[in-house]
């Protein structure tokens, strides 16, 4: 069990260690497990990544933003600048439906809604505008358009898990709630419990994870 002194420390070394954050205006404290961020960073791909860098250290049990993205003067746009950006990559892309998406910016935060059949459209989708100069946060409202029946889904998510060998298998449920996949149980580390979340938005029809899975560090 680490203390909150070392998994602060763990956190910055790992913030300092990733090329794609400068963390120099990032602040970092820990209580009880739970790390928060603080200060600014000049991009949301930037903010984001710090937020992913966090999670990655062992001991994490919880992760609170409160970082703001302050973007530089030069790469500043205006919200119609951006929304136009925004729709011609999503029509540049082969991976999702032409007519699936629709895109709202306010103050340079970019909203996506629509449908797509998997989830991995929906992850491309937000993955693109996340690195787009001008962006300082992005929604995703993307629904997935079912395909499969529920019970093909629950079947499908658990011998996804099987297959990639997670040690916890047993200790992990799936249960389904309309179009929405419930993961319950508890696993020992924070890559588990990804692996268990990405197994389950691996199967088309699934509208919504819903991760209750805890880490028992």
């Amino acid at each position: 069990m680490k203390s909150d002194m070392q998994l602060q420390q763990d956190v910055i070394a790992e913030l300092n260690w990733d090329p794609s954050i400068n963390a120099t205006h990032v602040g970092v404290s820990a209580n009880d497990g739970a790390v928060t961020l603080t200060g600014h960073v000049s991009s949301y791909a930037e903010k984001w990544a710090a937020e992913r860098a966090a999670l990655r250290v062992a001991g994490v049990k919880a992760l609170a933003i409160e970082m703001d993205v302050q973007l530089p003067n030069a790469d500043r746009r205006d919200d119609a600048d951006i929304s136009r950006s925004v729709a011609n990559l999503l029509q540049q892309l082969t991976e999702i439906p032409k007519e699936g998406l629709q895109v709202m910016v306010e103050k340079g935060w970019v909203t996506l809604s629509g449908t797509v059949e998997w989830d991995y459209q929906r992850q491309i989708a937000t993955r693109i505008v996340r690195h787009l100069l001008g962006v300082t946060g992005v929604s995703d409202n993307i629904a997935i358009r079912p395909k499969l029946s529920m019970n093909e889904v629950k079947g499908g998510v658990e011998n996804a898990l099987r297959r990639r060998a997670i040690a916890d298998m047993d200790s992990i449920s799936v249960t389904i709630q309309g179009s929405d996949v419930i993961l319950h149980g508890s696993v020992h580390s924070w890559s588990e419990r990804e692996l268990a979340d990405h197994a389950a938005w691996g199967m088309p029809g699934v509208h919504q994870v819903i991760n209750r899975i805890k880490v028992a560090i």
